[in-house]
């Protein structure tokens, strides 16, 4: 597991440290930022695959450090947990529309539960195995083996979870998921979110699409649908 690179970006020392030697001892490769602007600096030179991003942080925020961090071609892939004290639903709202892969309010309770999130987020990086690699409708296109989605043939720039969503819509065209199912299907089933965090999704997804954005149907009460 020594080539997973994870970076801990935490100002609170004991923490940091705390975090550090849980992800060691895991068999993680171990780096740390305690600041907004050097986790950026560190995040392009290190490429980590997993960031722990606190959200209260020195210098820059953690949730301006996340729209960096999917602004930026080279750690637009990578998986950012935040970490913050602010456990409202609005507040995990915002870290999801931002970018955030996963949220876990602070204080860490359980570092062993908080482990395993950490291999639920890994395991959604795996290569999707399907018969079907490629699927194409209404125009729209989603190719599995490349990782690649385009709209009348002009790529579309997606994160790894709008991918996952937009996946799971197109290969049913015209059946009503449940927010549950997609929480599942694009989140992973280990991921402890809010089912509502699925529509931040969905419309961070919607904006991407621009043209093809009303082939995601809202069906009332139930959740979303690809137009058939």
């Amino acid at each position: 597991m020594s080539e997973i690179k994870v970076l801990v970006v935490e100002d609170y020392q004991p923490l940091a440290e705390t975090l550090e030697y849980q992800l060691q001892r895991a068999g993680y490769e171990v780096h740390r930022a305690a600041d907004g602007r050097e986790a950026l600096e560190q995040a392009s030179l290190l490429l980590p695959d997993v960031v722990f991003l606190d959200v209260d942080l020195p210098v820059l925020s953690g949730v301006e450090v996340c729209k960096q961090l999917r602004a930026n071609t080279k750690t637009r892939g990578t998986l950012i947990l935040m970490l913050s004290a602010l456990g409202e639903e609005s507040d995990q709202v915002v870290g999801f529309a931002v970018g955030a892969d996963d949220y876990v309010v602070k204080p860490v309770e359980s570092y062993k539960v908080l482990l395993q999130r950490l291999k639920a987020l890994l395991r959604r990086r795996e290569p999707i195995v399907d018969d079907h690699d490629s699927v194409t409708h209404k125009g729209v296109t989603v190719d599995r083996r490349r990782f690649v989605v385009t709209f009348q043939n002009e790529p579309l720039k997606l994160t790894r979870s709008e991918f996952r969503l937009l996946d799971t819509l197109i290969r049913q065209p015209g059946r009503a998921f449940g927010r549950g199912e997609l929480v599942d299907a694009a989140l992973g089933e280990d991921t402890m979110v809010l089912e509502r965090t699925i529509d931040v999704h969905v419309r961070a997804l919607r904006k991407k699409m621009g043209a093809a954005a009303d082939l995601i149907e809202t069906v009332r009460g139930v959740g979303y649908r690809f137009q058939e």
